[in-house]
């Protein structure tokens, strides 16, 4: 950094907040509540003010916000495919995995699918040291966040910042009122409150949208009158190089603004808020984690916790695509493209309920052949596989992490991903839906999907053509899709052949963005245990992490909600702790 101009902010903040994302914009807005606290956000990203928020953003079709490189860490990589025990050298590929770098994080650019998880989560969370996270204590929080549109009673509230919907059947089109049929013919019942009835069944998915416009949390907690005031300060486009220790006491961080300027600013506590990737990372470079691995870089060891960075991970997903027949395709009536889910028990003996899940998106991509394809995804709900990690390359703020999630290391995992794949499939390729889609195939989120997936001219034009080609003759079109689009093995081969439909699915499992549990809270005698309850980091003082990876597993479902209703709930306890004293 010597060609970069050195600084100090003269300002000293209560609170400094090392991320504006999902859980960094909460923050922001509950603690800067207090007149008397002075707050900075620093996010490395852009802003999304009020009047301002660009429209793939706004968009309720989220493909426009989560490929675009505008709104992303565009050089962090992570492999997904496990590591076999017996082939320790083995390196999977490195796939690009999208996280967000804007004002609002993840909220301002994921499917905006509100998912709550399951009771049963929470009071995991519980058992697992997280003490008082039991589902009877962080209900209030869930409720506090929201203002449900279409239900209400002692599960939902009324009055909060996000928005919560869901998208009426009568504007589904006809594919998604197709397959919620073929569900009800299959033996699932229909649940009408995902958020309220714990059960099996498919649903209209809840959403943090209103009039067909995404809520983040920076548009629902940091509006005009939420940035007024005169105590909250909000840096964008900013990075911080590094957190300032001084006898195992953070005292602030050091950041490079966009002007190219590094500067230190003090505050009495840090709090990172940059996910379950970049907190770990912040937490490594500062000295604070494994001993061996901080030695190795040169790293001076802070606190050895052995827990920074292990056990991350995500939910396990793989997909069904199908050709939609022109009148079963997205009908214009709503921005939408995902608007049925469903979740299911697997049945194995050591997986609670509804330990299965699947989303049903009528359109796959913004491009013209995305709107013609249709995909079943399906996740492992309550994953057991939990040896991913995050690692250091180098001490250098500007070099990615390493990222291994490591996906489908614990076999029951991948057992119940084959049943669920074939009973899956089954449904789409039953009868009943021959009139709607077509030439059903094994999808996965590859790297040329992806390449085609990038907003971009070329991509336009050639989808274009691709896509009238598709809806010319039916040998044409089984062709094309054989010849462009298959990867491996036809969905026949996959419905009869285990060897098969393994190494699909272990090839093709990616993860769904929901990257949790890198920096676990738990007890501080549990040596994977990063965090306290209140987030505070164990071994250091005046510094937290409060994001997802805190949980001390992940969810039954979405991620987005629980890491808003981690914030909420940990501002309410540095809210309390300023008042007693």
């Amino acid at each position: 950094m010597n060609d970069e101009k050195h600084a100090n902010d003269t300002s000293r903040y209560d609170f400094i907040i090392v991320g504006g994302g999902t859980a960094g914009c909460v923050l922001a807005s509950r603690l800067s509540a207090d007149p008397r606290l002075r707050i900075l956000v620093i996010e490395a990203g852009e802003d999304t003010a009020p009047g301002r928020v660009p429209a793939p953003i706004l968009d309720s079709f989220a493909g426009l916000a989560y490929l675009n490189s505008r709104f992303l860490w565009n050089d962090l990589k992570a492999t997904t495919e496990n590591i076999p025990s017996n082939r320790p050298d083995y390196q999977p590929a490195l796939r690009k995995y999208e996280q967000a770098r804007v004002l609002g994080g993840g909220s301002a650019i994921n499917g905006q699918l509100a998912n709550r998880g399951a009771p049963h989560d929470y009071d995991e969370w519980q058992a697992r040291g997280a003490k008082g996270w039991s589902w009877d204590a962080v209900l209030p929080y869930f409720r506090k966040l929201e203002r449900d549109v279409d239900f209400d009673g002692p599960l939902h509230g009324q009055d909060g910042p996000i928005a919560i919907s869901r998208i009426g059947e009568d504007l589904w089109p006809e594919h998604a009122n197709a397959m919620a049929a073929a569900f009800g013919r299959a033996g699932f019942s229909y649940v009408h409150d995902q958020n309220g009835e714990f059960v099996d069944g498919y649903y209209p998915v809840a959403i943090s949208n209103l009039y067909d416009r995404r809520v983040s949390t920076a548009v629902g907690y940091l509006g005009y009158r939420v940035r007024a005031r005169a105590n909250l300060t909000i840096l964008t486009e900013t990075h911080v190089t590094g957190l300032l220790m001084h006898d195992r006491v953070c005292r602030g961080v050091t950041a490079r603004g966009p002007d190219g300027e590094t500067r230190d600013y003090q505050a009495s506590e840090v709090i990172l808020s940059c996910g379950a990737l970049h907190s770990p990372a912040h937490l490594l470079r500062a000295g604070i984690g494994p001993a061996q691995e901080l030695g190795d870089l040169g790293i001076e060891v802070v606190a050895d916790r052995p827990g920074v960075g292990k056990r991350l991970t995500d939910h396990p997903s793989v997909a069904i695509a199908s050709y939609i027949k022109p009148k079963a395709r997205i009908n214009g009536r709503t921005r939408r493209h995902l608007l049925l889910g469903l979740r299911f028990s697997s049945g194995h003996a050591d997986a609670p309920p509804s330990d299965m899940a699947a989303s049903i998106a009528s359109k796959s991509a913004w491009h013209d052949v995305g709107s013609q394809l249709a995909t079943v995804n399906i996740w492992v709900n309550k994953t057991f596989s939990e040896d991913g990690s995050v690692r250091l390359r180098d001490s250098d703020w500007r070099t990615e992490p390493r990222i291994d999630f490591n996906l489908m290391s614990d076999r029951r995992d991948l057992e119940r991903m084959m049943s669920a794949y074939r009973r899956l499939a089954a449904i789409v390729l039953s009868p009943e839906m021959h009139g709607v889609v077509s030439d059903t195939f094994p999808a996965s989120y590859s790297d040329k999907v992806r390449q085609v997936g990038a907003l971009t001219l070329r991509n336009r034009l050639m989808t274009g053509l691709l896509a009238k080609l598709l809806d010319g003759p039916a040998v044409l079109r089984e062709f094309l899709l054989k010849s462009f689009i298959l990867e491996g093995d036809p969905i026949e081969v996959l419905m009869r052949d285990d060897d098969a439909l393994e190494a699909f699915i272990r090839r093709a499992t990616v993860g769904v963005w929901h990257a949790s549990c890198s920096c676990r809270m738990g007890d501080e005698d549990d040596p994977m245990a990063v965090t306290a309850a209140d987030g505070r980091v164990y071994g250091v003082g005046g510094l937290r992490v409060v994001d997802a990876s805190i949980f001390p597993s992940i969810p039954s479902g979405n991620t987005n909600l629980p890491t808003i209703m981690v914030a909420e709930r940990i501002a309410d306890l540095i809210l309390a702790e300023r008042q007693a004293t």
